[in-house]
């Protein structure tokens, strides 16, 4: 069964948001069995969208639609969807309730025409309640191909394919069972990963694909099986699986199980039950971010010190002015005492601390651009590894996380 995404909307055509729906939506449907045979990004014209929902009619078993349902005049997909079925608008009660509810107990405010005007559905249409939003999901078909129409705003769209698409696709059809088993590694590239491991790839049986998903600094391995059999499935990955291990041990950091790295140590802090906090410099902010956008990360993160000047290490993080003016700001002496000073403040279990030249100038310190320190502390121990990471600011700094959270995991590992 194929599927083809469109995604509607002006904004993303021209750079000003970028598209994350086709990828979430794409790796749901790949989780059932659906195959993605093509993703479109189309203006916010009648003509542009009608075309390409004929294309995608031609091509597909299920076409996904996302945007374009708001309330305001270019918002055309709900009247251009109903063109396209030769169908008219009616109210659908339970969304006008839903509607109400919204602006009663989230919005409060008077809730205007233009809101209730959003209950209008296609007369054809199945509605899949959005419990987040006004605009509703729509289920239509024609020709056997089943139309879904999703609003754009990430986290209704999303809810709408985890509760309602998915569940009905799997009422509706039989799929493939699909298993998918993520290797992360760090430490080594690409085409040294790939000679490495040539024969075990080689040999893999036919319903057995293995990817590389390079990014910087690490490469994630992913086996993928497909099959009508769960059982010889999930047996031969298990198999498999302790054929590559043994290949990769000294580069393998755990298995990502569509999570990052910065979820897996949550996972394991949360089990652990440790505690981290972070001080940085050159990365800004990006390891706190990345790790309190997981759900449930107030159990392990207790918080995070931006400390991006001198003074800022010096009177917040009570980093000795002695150690920074001996080694400079971009040293392994101060990103230990960072990463001691931070675990102390708050007192966590773990700490990490980066300190370094993101670029594109030097500021004050001998060290070259690229050139980052990261510290790791814990309660009885703190050490510190220099590392250079080229001399582009955003992959210096996305490196140099990736690499904190490399070190993070070696260290909770040895636990």
């Amino acid at each position: 069964m194929q599927a083809e995404i469109i995604t509607i909307g002006d904004e993303i055509l021209i750079g000003q948001i970028v598209d994350t729906n086709s990828a979430f939506i794409a790796k749901q449907l790949n989780k059932i069995g659906v195959s993605i045979y093509q993703i479109t990004s189309v203006q916010d014209d009648r003509t542009h969208i009608l075309k390409a929902f004929a294309e995608a009619e031609a091509n597909a078993d299920i076409v996904i639609v996302t945007g374009g349902l708001g309330p305001t005049k270019d918002d055309i997909t709900k009247t251009t969807i109903t063109n396209y079925f030769n169908d008219t608008l009616k109210e659908d009660i339970s969304v006008r309730k839903n509607i109400e509810h919204l602006w009663e107990v989230f919005i409060k405010k008077p809730i205007t025409q233009v809101n209730l005007d959003q209950a209008l559905v296609p007369s054809k249409a199945t509605v899949l309640m959005n419990k987040f939003g006004s605009a509703p999901g729509m289920w239509l078909e024609k020709n056997n191909t089943i139309f879904i129409s999703l609003p754009g705003v990430p986290y209704e769209m999303k809810a709408l394919i985890d509760d309602e698409v998915i569940p009905k696709l799997r009422s509706r059809f039989k799929f493939p069972y699909i298993q998918h088993k993520t290797f992360l590694t760090y430490g080594l590239g690409e085409s040294s990963v790939a000679e490495r491991i040539e024969t075990f790839e080689n040999e893999l049986p036919k319903f057995i694909k293995l990817a590389y998903l390079p990014s910087l600094g690490r490469v994630r391995l992913r086996l993928s099986a497909k099959g009508d059999d769960k059982t010889s499935i999930t047996s031969e990955m298990e198999k498999q699986t302790q054929l590559l291990l043994p290949q990769i041990a000294d580069i393998f950091v755990g298995f990502e199980d569509d999570l990052s790295i910065e979820a897996v140590i949550g996972k394991q802090l949360t089990s652990l039950q440790k505690t981290i906090a972070t001080a940085e410099s050159c990365t800004g902010g990006l390891l706190a971010e990345r790790m309190t956008t997981n759900p449930g990360a107030s159990k392990y993160f207790k918080g995070s010190i931006v400390s991006y000047t001198k003074e800022a290490k010096v009177n917040v993080l009570k980093v000795s002015e002695e150690i920074i003016d001996t080694y400079s700001v971009v040293s392994g002496n101060v990103a230990e005492a960072m990463a001691k000073n931070v675990l102390q403040l708050f007192n966590t279990d773990y700490a990490i601390a980066t300190t370094g030249n993101a670029g594109p100038t030097k500021d004050d310190t001998a060290e070259d651009l690229g050139i980052v320190y990261i510290a790791i502390a814990t309660k009885t121990e703190v050490y510190s590894e220099k590392f250079s990471f080229g001399n582009h600011r955003v992959k210096v700094i996305n490196k140099a996380a990736n690499k904190a959270f490399e070190l993070l995991q070696k260290e909770i590992l040895k636990k």
